[in-house]
C-alpha cells in the first residue's frame, strides 16, 4: 500500500479561523453583557432602581473611595461627579465584555465563570447598602444568568460541526468522482489494464504520489474538520442581540421611572401657610451689578452634591418619620401630621463643605418646615445625648451636634423651597435644615429617622470618613465680577462679591490689589445673620497690565476671614479669594 499521507503537509494545510474571528467574537461578548445589563434593568424595575447592577456597583465605589478620591472627583468635576462614574463603570464593563468573547470561545467554563463573578459582585454591591432587602438581589442575578446563556449561545461552535459535515460530504463527491475516473478507464483499455494515473495525481514511475497532489479520502478516513470560526451570521446575531438589550434596558428604565414617578403626587400638594410669614428681603439686599449672583439662587441653579445614583423617589401618603433613640416619647409622623404643625419660614444659605475657596457650592433660599426643636421637645431629649442622626431613605446618615439644635436657631424639618415643594433632587418630601453648619452636619435629604444618640455611640457616614463632626460654616468671601482672567478698560471698575458666615453673619468685607492696603468694601443691605451677603467696591485701574484682586471678610462676631489657604478635607476650606484681571 502506498504512502500517501504527510504530517507537515496536513498540518500546513488546515484551515486557520481568519483574523476576522476576533472582532466577531468580542462583539459576541458585548452582546452577552449588555443583554445581561438589560435582564437587570427590567428585573430592578420590579424590585427597586437602587438594585440595578450598574447603580449597585456604583453606589459601591463611591462608599469605597477613599476620602481624597472623592475630592478629587469634586473638584475635578463638580457636579458632574456622577455622570463620568457612570460613564467609567460602563466603559471598564466594555473592556471587560470585549475580553469575555474570546475568553468564552475558547474556553466555554471561562466564560460563564467571569459572568457568575461579575453577578456575584452586583449582588455583593446591591446587598451591601444600608437599606438593602433580600430582593436586591434578584437583578444582578437576572443579569449573570442572562449574561452566562447569551454568551453559550453565540460561541457555541456551530460552525465547527457546519464545516465538518461540509467537509464529509465535499470528501464523498469527490472519492465518487475519481471511483467513477478509474471506471471509465480500465473500460477504455483493450487489454482490460489498468489505466494510468488521472491528469490530477501525476504518479511517478515509482508509483509515489507528487507533494501538491491531493489523494482521494479512504472510505474509512475520517475528514478533517476545518478550524472554527465565526463568520458573518454570528456578528449579525451579536448586532441584533445588542440593538434588543437597549431596548429592553430602556424599557426597563422607563418602567421604574412610572411605577417610582411622584410628579404628580408632588404637583397636587397644597402647601400650608407658615404661621409667622416672613417679609421680604430689603430692596437693597442684592444690588443690580450684572454678573452678580441673585441675592435668591433660582432653585434650578441651586448646587446639588450628594451620593445618590439614583433619587429615591418618596410617594408623600407614603412617607413617615420616626424619631427615636435618647428620648422619652418616642413617636411617628406621617407627612400629613407634619404639615399640621406649625410651619416656619427661614431665609438661609446653605454651603458645602467640599468647596473651594471661591468655589460654587452655596446657594441662598427660603426654606419652608416644621420646627425641629419643637418636635424634639415634645419626644423629651434624656441627658448625655449630643448628637441627631438623621438616615435618609437610601441609607445616608448625617450626624448634627444635638446643640445646634436646640440652642435657639431656626432649625428645620423643610417641606418647601422658594414657596414650592422640595424638588427631588433636594429632598422632596422632607429633609432637614440647620443654619450655622454644612450640609454633610445638617441637611438630610428623604429623611425618613431620626435618631438621638451620641458621638461615641454612632459615627455617620462623612465622620466615618475622617470630616470634622462640628461642620461649623467658616467664614467665607469670593470675588464674582469681575470674572477671573477678564480684560477690563482701564478707569472705574466695579469689584462685587457675596460673603457668608452663617447664624454669625458679615460684618464687614475688603478688597485690596496688588497686595496694597486694604480698603472697605460696600455692603448690601444685611438680609439676616443665616443668609449671605453681597458687596461692591469701585477700583480705579490706572495701569495697563494684570492685577491681582483679593477679598476677605470679617463675621458679626469681629473674626477676621483667615488667610491660610488649606484645603477643604476636614473641617472646610479656609484662605482669602483672589482672581487675576488684565486692564488694558
Amino acid at each position: 500500500m502506498q504512502d500517501v499521507t504527510n504530517d507537515a503537509t496536513t498540518l500546513r494545510d488546515r484551515p486557520r479561523a481568519p483574523a476576522a474571528a476576533l472582532p466577531v467574537r468580542m462583539a459576541c461578548g458585548i452582546a452577552a453583557v449588555c443583554a445581561g445589563l438589560a435582564a437587570g434593568e427590567l428585573a430592578a424595575a420590579l424590585v427597586r432602581p437602587q438594585a440595578a447592577p450598574v447603580v449597585a456597583i456604583g453606589s459601591a465605589a463611591i462608599d469605597l473611595a477613599p476620602t481624597a478620591v472623592k475630592e478629587w472627583a469634586v473638584r475635578s468635576f463638580g457636579t458632574w461627579d456622577k455622570t463620568v462614574l457612570l460613564i467609567g463603570i460602563h466603559t471598564t464593563m466594555g473592556v471587560t465584555a470585549a475580553v469575555l468573547g474570546p475568553l468564552a470561545a475558547a474556553r466555554r467554563a471561562t466564560g460563564v465563570l467571569l459572568s457568575t463573578a461579575f453577578g456575584g459582585l452586583g449582588v455583593w454591591a446591591a446587598l451591601a447598602r444600608p437599606d438593602a432587602t433580600t430582593w436586591d438581589a434578584l437583578p444582578s442575578a437576572a443579569a449573570a444568568l442572562v449574561c452566562a446563556a447569551v454568551l453559550l449561545l453565540l460561541t457555541a461552535p456551530r460552525t465547527a460541526r457546519r464545516a465538518a459535515r461540509q467537509a464529509a460530504r465535499q470528501a464523498a463527491r469527490q472519492a465518487a468522482r475519481q471511483a467513477a475516473g478509474r471506471t471509465a478507464r480500465r473500460a477504455a483499455q483493450p487489454d482490460g489494464r489498468p489505466a494510468g494515473p488521472g491528469p490530477r495525481q501525476n504518479a511517478g514511475t515509482d508509483g509515489t504520489v507528487a507533494p501538491g497532489d491531493r489523494p482521494a479520502l479512504a472510505a474509512d478516513e475520517p475528514p478533517p474538520v476545518p478550524h472554527a470560526h465565526p463568520g458573518r451570521r454570528s456578528a449579525l446575531t451579536a448586532g441584533a442581540v445588542v440593538l434588543l438589550s437597549a431596548g429592553l434596558g430602556s424599557a426597563g428604565r422607563h418602567l421604574a421611572d412610572r411605577r417610582n414617578d411622584v410628579s404628580a403626587a408632588r404637583a397636587s400638594l397644597t402647601l400650608p401657610r407658615p404661621a409667622r410669614p416672613l417679609p421680604p428681603p430689603p430692596p437693597r439686599a442684592g444690588p443690580a451689578i450684572p454678573g452678580l449672583p441673585p441675592l435668591r439662587t433660582p432653585v434650578e441653579d441651586f448646587y446639588r452634591v450628594d451620593t445618590a445614583l439614583t433619587l429615591p423617589r418618596i410617594d408623600p401618603r407614603d412617607w413617615t418619620l420616626r424619631i427615636h433613640g435618647m428620648v422619652d416619647h418616642p413617636f411617628e409622623l406621617s407627612f400629613a401630621d407634619l404639615l399640621a404643625q406649625p410651619l416656619e419660614e427661614l431665609d438661609h444659605t446653605l454651603s458645602c463643605v467640599s468647596g473651594e475657596v471661591g468655589g460654587p457650592y452655596a446657594g441662598t433660599t427660603r426654606w419652608l418646615g416644621a420646627p425641629l426643636p419643637a418636635l424634639l421637645r415634645r419626644a423629651g431629649v434624656r441627658a448625655g445625648a449630643d448628637q441627631l442622626l438623621g438616615r435618609s431613605k437610601d441609607g445616608m446618615t448625617i450626624g448634627t451636634p444635638l446643640e445646634c439644635v436646640l440652642d435657639g436657631r431656626a432649625a428645620l424639618l423643610a417641606v418647601a423651597m422658594d414657596g414650592a415643594p422640595l424638588p427631588v433632587a433636594h429632598g422632596f418630601p422632607c429633609r432637614s435644615v440647620v443654619p450655622g453648619l454644612y450640609g454633610y452636619t445638617s441637611a438630610t435629604k428623604w429623611l425618613v429617622d431620626l435618631e438621638v444618640t451620641t458621638f461615641a455611640a454612632r459615627d455617620p457616614y462623612w465622620v466615618r470618613r475622617g470630616w470634622d463632626r462640628t461642620g461649623e460654616v467658616r467664614t467665607a468671601s469670593r470675588i464674582d465680577v469681575p470674572a477671573a482672567f477678564a480684560r477690563v478698560p482701564a478707569g472705574e471698575v466695579v469689584v462685587a462679591g457675596t460673603a457668608w458666615a452663617t447664624h454669625r453673619g458679615i460684618a464687614a468685607v475688603e478688597v485690596r490689589v496688588d497686595g496694597g492696603p486694604w480698603q472697605e468694601a460696600r455692603l448690601a443691605a444685611d438680609a439676616g445673620p443665616d443668609v449671605w451677603r453681597q458687596w461692591h467696591h469701585t477700583w480705579t485701574a490706572a495701569a495697563p497690565g494684570t492685577h491681582r484682586l483679593e477679598v476677605r471678610a470679617t463675621d458679626a462676631t469681629g473674626a477676621v476671614q483667615e488667610e491660610t489657604r488649606r484645603p477643604p478635607f476636614p473641617s472646610g476650606a479656609t484662605g482669602w479669594h483672589s482672581t487675576v484681571v488684565t486692564v488694558h
